[in-house]
């Protein structure tokens, strides 16, 4: 079989010229032991450096804070009290009702110790104990009103009595009160920082100090539900810290697969240890730089591991090859190092890109995650294609596993010469005609298939309760019990009515609110309201003896306006210029939130005035709407961002735009078969998924570059697109195929993970690493026997040397 002298053939230290190979490679391998000094000593301060590093989240960096919904929440923050990032406590009543002296009292005792937690907006705290927890009837003296629970209450039968009236006449049945009266509320809202310390809240210690509480006072009497963003960030950060044992058991399977490939101790302990460095300097800098992992980005670091492992098992492989052909393990190290390290770095580019542009997005938690895991493949950049190959330069490989390594090479062609049944010579069939058509067709089947199914792709999420956690989880059972027994879910759409000051309750506001409030209770998902032309019509009604005749808002204002002045403040603001409209709904999928956005959107068009304006929106499910429309949008916008980037960064490595079609057109089918997943999966496009889609497309390119580049160098050096592709297989194509498996081994192991976005983001980054691996090994050769000027005869070498790119210098 023809090798380049260059390439191949055995070369004695003695002989090779040091001076030799770019101005990079003489300043890196002339001064070997400079650069092993300084990655040892960067190593070990970057390390020290990363137990500084903390896992925590904020709520305003989950949202969009540029966005029109949200610059209107932020602008009312101060006059909407609860409506921003608040935890619900159901404390149940177990085998009875809440009119109980010992439950009213165990009530007391739970409300006040969560009172006194830190990060708890106290001002804003609702239960049956609060002062601000009033009711409002009608008695034979006139309006009347005052506590729920009186300040004269003494837990005897009277004074539970009276409680029992009190709820009744407050409204608070099915918001605070549950229906079947079994069990209570405890709303507390939350403050971004902890006022003790001045630091952002601890979402991990918050929700360890609520499962304190609920251990301590849940008994055979009591049964306790908590819900809200918090406890959701508490439980994933708590299940988070398994991610140790996946990523434990990802380098073991990567470790395992090298071994299994090389048979050499030292080399794959080598690859491993540089990808594990990578991530140490990653961890490292990140503290150093202000950042900090949340449940979003801790998965990053694996991604940075897996992409170093993809590119340290390449060096090696060329280096175990060049020592098995007889050339001095540095001079292996440096041939190594001219021929692949351009396509690395192309490929480590592409990957920075696909991280990168996640920050289009104006979402702060996926901009800090694109920051995240570009300051990775920086590190990767040093670690895996300039230290690896130095420490291997120094080390090699073993002499058995470099023999092993040519032997097999001649056993494939031989076994494939003979008998057709070598792997890499079944791949070389798709460079013939016959079989590049039929792989063309399939890929297009798939595609439009593929593409069929992806237009069914949902924004958002797709489930009730917290989508990111199991279905079967502590959380989301306790959420189904609070949707079940409460008319006032956990999801609430909260729409600003703006108004001129001490204008509030004028007649014609209320009308509109009213009109906006009967065509959102006839939507499917909205379970009930509350409103100020709410609180009217019942006070109204109650003041004429409950007759259902006076059940509407009068048109006399002095009327309204002594409603308004003993109205909760939630539902009006101190300045009477900001209405609060609560839509309460029975989950916050995307369908639901789609269609309560485009009624208001619709009535505040046809309603807005220049002195009234119906806003949206605040509320849980209001900035998740918001959320949903961002991600929508950046959802497109970034991948042709990636894409761009991803085009022309090929376009510059290989300076010919039909390889470029080659290499990309694999990464959009698996772009567009992955899409289709999702909708099987019944996976939504979200925070937690959207990055997935990008990192599939920048790291998915590498296995073409690597194995493009070699093609393309040895159809220049005047073979044909067979021999040159077959030629590739067994220089890059195996550790393509390899690191295809392994990655794909390692993260589907996620689907293990009590945390369910974790486990789809397994599938799903499974799924992208083995088609792109089967694009690179398969449509790939396919595409280039029609777009590549390849030589299927000898004479057409000249035509053909015009048009390829230029080989690699690896003399």
């Amino acid at each position: 079989m023809h090798h380049d002298a260059t390439d191949f053939n055995a070369v004695d230290l003695k002989n090779f010229d040091t001076q030799s190979g770019s101005l990079a490679e003489r300043l890196l391998f002339n001064n070997r032991a400079i650069v092993v000094a300084l990655c040892l000593l960067l190593t070990v301060i970057l390390g020290w450096q990363a137990t500084k590093l903390q896992l925590n989240a904020s709520f305003e960096d989950m949202i969009p804070k540029g966005h029109p919904y949200i610059a209107n929440y932020l602008q009312n923050k101060k006059d909407l009290a609860g409506l921003g990032n608040a935890v619900r406590v159901a404390v149940e009543a177990k085998g009875g009702n809440i009119y109980d002296p010992a439950y009213l009292a165990a009530l007391q005792k739970i409300s006040d110790e969560i009172f006194l937690l830190p990060g708890v907006d106290r001002a804003a705290m609702k239960s049956l104990w609060t002062p601000s927890t009033r009711w409002v009837g009608v008695t034979e003296d006139g309006m009347d009103g005052g506590p729920v629970i009186p300040n004269d209450y003494d837990g005897s039968a009277q004074s539970v009595a009276q409680v029992k009236l009190n709820v009744q006449r407050s409204g608070q049945i099915g918001q605070l009160v549950a229906r079947d009266g079994k069990s209570s509320i405890i709303y507390v809202s939350l403050l971004a920082t902890d006022s003790q310390t001045g630091q952002p809240l601890d979402y991990a210690a918050f929700s360890t100090r609520l499962e304190n509480i609920r251990a301590k006072y849940q008994n055979d009497n009591v049964n306790i539900y908590i819900v809200g963003f918090a406890k959701v960030i508490g439980d994933l950060i708590d299940g988070l810290r398994l991610i140790l044992l996946f990523f434990g058991a990802a380098i073991l399977i990567a470790a395992g697969m090298l071994y299994w490939y090389t048979r050499c101790v030292r080399s794959t302990t080598l690859v491993v240890a540089c990808s594990c460095v990578a991530v140490v300097w990653q961890l490292g800098l990140l503290p150093m730089l202000g950042y900090s992992l949340d449940p979003y980005s801790v998965l990053v670091p694996f991604l940075v591991f897996a992409i170093g492992m993809s590119h340290g098992a390449q060096k090696m492989n060329g280096i175990m090859q060049d020592i098995g052909r007889g050339a001095h393990k540095a001079v292996a190290a440096r041939f190594t190092f001219r021929r692949l390290f351009l396509a690395g770095l192309t490929a480590l580019l592409c990957d920075a890109v696909g991280f990168a542009v996640l920050a289009v997005i104006d979402i702060k938690v996926i901009q800090d995650l694109a920051a995240i895991a570009s300051i990775g493949v920086a590190a990767l950049i040093f670690t895996n294609l300039i230290l690896l190959p130095i420490l291997l330069s120094y080390i090699g490989v073993s002499s058995l596993a470099a023999r092993r390594s040519l032997q097999a090479d001649m056993a494939d062609a031989n076994a494939g010469s003979k008998t057709g049944l070598s792997v890499w010579h079944m791949l070389n069939l798709f460079t013939q005609k016959h079989w590049a058509t039929g792989a063309i067709v399939v890929a297009a089947v798939l595609g439009i298939g593929g593409y069929l199914v992806s237009l069914q792709l949902k924004i958002g999420d797709l489930d009730p309760g917290a989508p990111e956690l199991r279905a079967d989880s502590r959380y989301n059972r306790d959420n189904a019990y609070v949707v079940k027994n409460y008319a006032a879910s956990s999801d609430v759409f909260a729409i600003m009515v703006k108004t001129p000051d001490n204008r509030c309750s004028d007649y014609h506001t209320l009308m509109r609110v009213d009109a906006l409030e009967w065509q959102l209770a006839q939507l499917p998902g909205v379970e009930t309201t509350n409103t100020l032309a709410l609180l009217n019509r019942r006070v109204i009604t109650g003041l004429n003896e409950g007759n259902m005749k006076w059940y509407d808002l009068l048109h006399n204002q002095s009327s309204l306006n002594m409603v308004t002045a003993g109205a909760p403040r939630g539902l009006y603001n101190d300045a009477c210029n900001l209405l609060t409209m609560y839509v309460y709904l029975q989950d916050h999928k995307a369908d639901t939130l789609t269609r309560v956005v485009d009624a208001i959107e619709q009535f505040a068009k046809e309603n807005n005035t220049k002195e009234v304006s119906f806003q949206l929106a605040a509320g849980n499910a209001g900035i998740e709407a918001a959320t949903n429309i961002v991600v929508k949008d950046a959802s497109r916008e970034m991948l042709y961002w990636v894409y761009g980037a991803v085009i022309l960064l090929c376009l510059i490595t290989f300076r010919s735009w039909r390889a470029v079609i080659c290499a990309v057109v694999p990464l959009i089918l698996t772009s567009i078969l992955c899409e289709a997943l999702m909708v099987w999966l019944n996976i939504g496009v979200k925070v937690a998924t959207l990055p997935v889609i990008a990192l599939g497309v920048g790291i998915g390119i590498d296995y073409a570059l690597y194995v493009m580049s070699i093609m393309l160098a040895r159809m220049r050096a005047g073979d044909s697109l067979s021999v040159a592709y077959y030629q590739a297989l067994l220089f890059t194509g195996k550790v393509v195929l390899l690191t295809g498996v392994t990655l794909a081994v390692g993260v589907f192991t996620w689907v293990l993970s009590p945390i369910k976005f974790q486990a789809d983001m397994g599938l799903l980054l499974a799924f992208m690493f083995l088609w792109n691996m089967v694009g690179a090994l398969v449509l790939l050769p396919a595409l280039a026997h029609f777009l590549l000027p390849g030589k299927r005869h000898a004479e057409e070498a000249a035509v053909a040397d015009d048009k390829l790119v230029q080989p690699l210098n690896v003399a």
